[in-house]
Parts: structure tokens; C-alpha cells; sequence
């Protein structure tokens, strides 16, 4: 069948541009990869040339299909938790800040004094850290006034990128959702929390339940092809990762590593009425809800390991000395914190730290204790949502850990618990196709989505005994030089 639709992927490594027909098969894709210091430097990026990105991507997708012109959808999948600024004439006031961006961590522990953060959490799905709009806000009506006091409109990266591409700036409620200022149950902005944070309410967009709009007529001229297409579709990237891997109910929990890493189960109808402390809460839509936990660190980390430790001899070859090492043998502990941490303490200015260094410590100890330090991350969040979704099978997904068997194994043998690795390499982007297919009746529901399992990691108990002292180990450390420290 030819195509039908064009899904977008915009994440904070690079672009991605697929087609799809209308039974959901990806047809053809284009990748625009970022420059790789992004990789580790990614507080604040330039929405520009992210923008110039996706027309490089579009133009390429395009341009290498001879039968794109039947396209009706356009979807896009962005990733979640940035903020920037627009003047009245749309020109930026700030650059795009990211939810690594931890420079407002002492204005949300101060939000904790000022407000009951539980009532918030419940309402928002979000608990106060600076990965969210009210404490980025804050700083910078406080430490880059000239800034704030300029802009006319706040945005994300999605809503920016639709009105530069689509002439007005479509704020859906998935992408609204994870703000941290919307009312989950309402699906609109929580004028109770905007107002006692003192913004403007109409420095925000408004919130669109139904996204349904064209391309403006100058890229309408450039991308012929795309004359009738609608934008459908606009999902924050955690949710899409869930539905293309086909984890869309409470029978499956998505554990994705990326540049950071989450891990998630998606809810029909309304957010739980008890949440957790170190979950979150957010939307795929008006319908449906994800809960889960993220790590600021994921990926990025053991790509800035490679890096630093200048860790030659090719990947075969490191693989093997990693899984030849026995768990916990290093004798590190790591706090996985690079960038901050979200679940489960929400320690915004939490920082990284290598401990039990020796003269004998070689680079591929450090990596290891990488791999296991961010699982034992993954357990805790696995303990929060297992009191919601018991016995939910545990689903992988995310490049980084599909071109990593050794780190899957990890994760089985740290969780206690079978994994498996299934859904598209691609996820967020099947993801978000999927969802326009059905937002326009092509396709039935996405919870008719099946996990394509591609393999299947059975834990080590005896494995899973050592890790859980090493688990210990790590939370002593992280109360004494994190929670007693801030």
C-alpha cells in the first residue's frame, strides 16, 4: 500500500521522518542525526535549528518517495519537558530549555515550602523539580527578567515547531501534560497553580483536545505532496515509545533507555487517585494516561563514559570484557546523577559520584557499574509501580538497550524479574503514527497493539541476591551524600 502518513520524531540526539501506510507498516524513514556534543550537553538547545532539522528530514523523506502524494496525516512525536519564549512579532526570548536544564532546583524545593506539594502532585501529575514549567518560570522571572518580561507566549519545543511549520502554536494535551501546570483530570491548564504562581494566563496557549490543522501555504508550496495532509497527532515521546511497543495497558510496563530513561504503564480513562511519590503522571491524550518514573540519565551517561574513558577496540570487543565480569565484582558504587535527578527523589541538584576507586580500576569496571547502578534505579521506580500494575510484564525498548544484550541482562538479573526486549527500534515514532491512524479510523485501538517479542531475558536469582546488597549499598550512599545533603 503506498503511504498515507508522515510521523515525525523530534528527540534531543536528533530528527527522525518516516512514512507509513495506513496499516501502521513503516515504509521508508530519514535520520538527522545532532552533532554528537549534544549528546552531553543538552540544558539548552537552539529551537532553529531544530526546526531546520525536520525540513531537512521532511525534504529528504520526501524527495526519495515517488508516491508521497497520497499523504492525509502528519504526526508528531517531540520529547517532553521543554520551555522557551516568543516575543508578540514570534521572535524567541530564550533559547530551548531542557529537562536537564537544573538550574531552577533551589526555586522547586522552595515551591515545597510555599505549596502542598502532594495536593499539586495529585492534580498536576507532576511533583516540583526543575525539569517542569512553574520552577523554570520562576528563575527566570527572577534571574533573567529583561527575558520574561519580553515574552508574550510560552511554549515547548512541539508548539514551537507548529507554528513555525503549521502557522499556529498547537499545544495538545499529551504535550501540555507533562508541564507540570495542567490539571490532569481537567486536561487544561491548572489556573489555580498559574494564578498563585502569578503568570499571565495569556502568556499560555491554549490547550487543544482535538488537533487538527494544516501546513501553512509556504511549506504547502515546498512540500506539494503534503497539500491535503492534516496534523493529527502531537504526543509527548514517552507516551508514543509506549504505544509503538505496544505497552498500552496495565498488563505491560515499557522500560525505555535513550538518551535518559523511563519506565511507564499507560491507564485507560482517568489518572489514579493515589500516585505514588516517585511517579509521575502525564497523558497520551483526553482517554488515556501514562504513569511512571524517569532518570535523567540513561544513555547519555555511558555515552559520556565512552567519551571521558576514551574506551577503545572496538564495541565486540568491550561487549565481552563487560559480560565477562561477574555482578557487583568491581567494587563501585555509582550515583548515577550526571544530570540531576528525577525518580525517585526528585533531587534536582543531585550530582553524579563514583565511589570505591582503586589503582586497579579499569575503564570497563566503571561502565559496568554504570549498567548496574542505573538499574538499580529502574528497580526502585519498578517498586512504585508495582503497588498500580502488579505483575506487569516488563517490556524493553530504545536503541541503547537493544544493541546491548549485556545491559538487558543486567536489568533482568537486577529487577529479579523476566524482560523482554520486543516493539520497533523505532518505538516513538510507530507510536505516534499509530495514534493518528486511529484518531482518523484506519486502524482500531491502540490497546489491540501486540508486543512483538524479539527476545526474552530470564533473571538469575542468585545474580539478583548480589545486586540487591549492591542496591542497598547504593541508597546508603544516596542518603548520606544526597538527601542529607540538600
Amino acid at each position: 500500500m503506498p503511504p498515507i502518513l508522515l510521523s515525525l520524531d523530534v528527540g534531543t540526539s536528533g530528527v527522525r521522518a518516516a512514512l507509513f501506510d495506513e496499516s501502521g507498516r513503516e515504509l521508508s524513514s530519514v535520520r538527522i542525526a545532532r552533532n554528537a556534543a549534544s549528546f552531553t550537553d543538552f540544558t539548552e538547545l537552539d529551537p532553529d535549528l531544530i526546526v531546520e532539522e525536520v525540513i531537512e528530514a521532511i525534504d529528504e523523506l520526501l524527495d526519495a518517495s515517488s508516491s508521497a502524494d497520497r499523504i492525509e496525516i502528519i504526526t508528531i512525536s517531540a520529547f517532553w519537558h521543554s520551555l522557551l519564549g516568543i516575543d508578540s512579532a514570534g521572535a524567541l526570548t530564550t533559547p530551548l530549555l531542557t529537562w536537564a536544564d537544573t538550574r531552577a532546583t533551589a526555586i522547586a524545593k522552595q515551591f515545597r515550602v510555599e505549596f502542598d506539594e502532594r495536593e499539586i502532585h495529585l492534580r498536576t501529575g507532576c511533583r516540583f523539580h526543575s525539569s517542569y514549567w512553574p520552577a523554570k518560570l520562576r528563575y527566570l522571572q527572577t534571574e533573567q527578567w529583561e527575558a520574561f518580561s519580553r515574552t508574550s507566549l510560552w511554549l515547548g519545543l512541539a508548539e514551537y515547531l507548529c507554528l513555525r511549520l503549521f502557522d499556529k502554536p498547537v499545544a495538545s494535551v499529551s504535550m501540555a501534560s507533562a508541564t507540570g501546570l495542567m490539571n490532569q483530570k481537567s486536561c487544561d491548564w491548572d489556573w489555580n497553580l498559574v494564578a498563585a504562581l502569578q503568570l499571565e494566563r495569556e502568556t499560555l496557549p491554549e490547550i487543544t483536545r482535538n488537533v487538527d490543522v494544516q501546513l501553512s501555504s509556504q511549506y504547502i508550496e515546498r512540500w506539494p505532496s503534503l497539500a491535503r495532509a492534516k496534523l493529527k497527532v502531537i504526543v509527548g515521546d514517552g507516551a508514543a515509545n509506549n504505544v509503538g511497543g505496544g505497552c498500552c495497558s496495565k498488563k505491560q510496563i515499557a522500560l525505555m533507555v535513550g538518551t535518559s530513561g523511563a519506565m511507564r504503564a499507560v491507564f485507560a480513562g482517568e489518572p489514579p487517585t493515589l500516585l505514588p511519590a516517585p511517579l509521575w503522571s502525564y497523558r497520551i491524550d483526553d482517554r488515556r494516561v501514562v504513569v511512571g518514573g524517569a532518570l535523567s540519565d540513561g544513555g547519555g551517561l555511558y555515552n559520556w563514559l565512552l567519551q571521558s574513558l576514551n574506551i577503545d577496540g572496538g564495541p565486540e570487543k568491550f561487549a565481552k570484557e563487560l559480560s565477562a565480569l561477574g555482578p557487583d565484582a568491581h567494587g563501585l558504587t555509582i550515583l548515577p546523577f550526571w544530570s540531576g535527578e528525577r525518580s525517585t527523589g526528585w533531587t534536582g541538584d543531585a550530582r553524579g559520584a563514583i565511589l570505591g576507586l582503586t589503582q586497579q580500576t579499569r575503564p570497563v569496571d566503571i561502565v559496568r557499574a554504570a549498567y548496574e547502578a542505573i538499574a538499580y534505579r529502574f528497580a526502585l521506580i519498578a517498586r512504585a509501580l508495582d503497588t498500580l500494575v502488579p505483575d506487569a510484564a516488563v517490556v524493553a525498548t530504545g536503541n541503547a538497550l537493544r544493541s546491548s544484550p549485556v545491559w538487558l541482562q543486567i536489568i533482568s538479573d537486577v529487577l529479579g524479574r523476566q524482560l523482554l526486549l520486543g516493539g520497533s527500534s523505532e518505538a516513538s515514532i510507530r507510536g505516534a503514527a499509530l495514534l493518528g491512524l486511529e484518531a482518523v479510523g484506519k486502524i482500531g485501538s491502540i490497546e489491540e497493539t501486540v508486543v512483538e517479542v524479539d527476545e526474552v531475558f530470564e533473571p538469575d536469582m542468585d545474580r539478583h541476591a548480589v545486586y540487591s546488597q549492591a542496591l542497598e549499598r547504593q541508597e546508603t550512599f544516596y542518603r548520606k551524600l544526597v538527601i542529607e545533603q540538600t
